[in-house]
């Protein structure tokens, strides 16, 4: 059995935060981070080896391009539907902009759909708590958003999904100062846990 340090484990687990784009310092994440989280999202639990995650990095001009796919998706929705909001359009074609990668999270379903689809969307969510530790062990900040286009049907062929694949939303990934380092608060656990012996 490997050796393992539980003791960092849990403090792993209780420093990491959601750090928002808007925190990021504008230096680019190295790529081998980006590379460590998502070999770390493919540890992930999964039911019958479904491996239901996809990821879609945007970095450099993909960033661009994934803000002005969603902020004329937006539009073209929202100008059909009668709700089109000028401060949203200009949120989703500069939000990108801030981060210095952006993975967008998909769960491609199971053509046999042996596995029922809220087990799939654990699994996915699984793979992005992976990413957010191993961002976290980094030093670098993330933040997983399902804003924007995220429930948009019609987005789902920019990202390579099918009919019945879901987009999850996007994990935002950027460089932080580290001395503000944002601290973390929970309610006690044990409002939260009853046991049975």
């Amino acid at each position: 059995m490997p050796d393992f340090n539980s003791e960092l484990v849990n403090q792993l687990l209780k420093e990491r935060r959601s750090i928002y784009p808007a925190q990021y310092t504008g230096e680019p994440v190295d790529e081998k981070v980006i590379k460590d989280m998502i070999e770390n999202a493919n540890w992930a639990p999964t039911h019958r080896y479904t491996e239901p995650w996809r990821f879609m990095v945007f970095s450099g001009d993909g960033l661009k391009k994934l803000a002005d796919f969603q902020s004329n998706l937006y539009k073209e929705a929202s100008t059909r539907a009668g709700n089109f909001d000028e401060s949203k359009f200009q949120k989703l074609a500069t939000k990108p902009l801030l981060s210095s990668h952006i993975i967008a999270i998909g769960m491609v379903r199971d053509p046999k759909e042996s596995v029922p689809e809220v087990e799939e969307v654990s699994s996915v969510a699984m793979a992005v708590q992976n990413m957010y530790l191993t961002a976290t062990g980094h030093g670098v900040g993330c933040y997983w958003g399902t804003g924007g286009v995220t429930f948009y049907e019609e987005a789902k062929p920019f990202f390579k999904l099918g009919a019945k694949d879901r987009l999850l939303g996007f994990l935002y990934v950027g460089s932080i100062n580290k001395e503000k380092w944002p601290k973390g608060k929970r309610r006690p656990i044990d409002d939260k846990v009853e046991w049975v012996y």
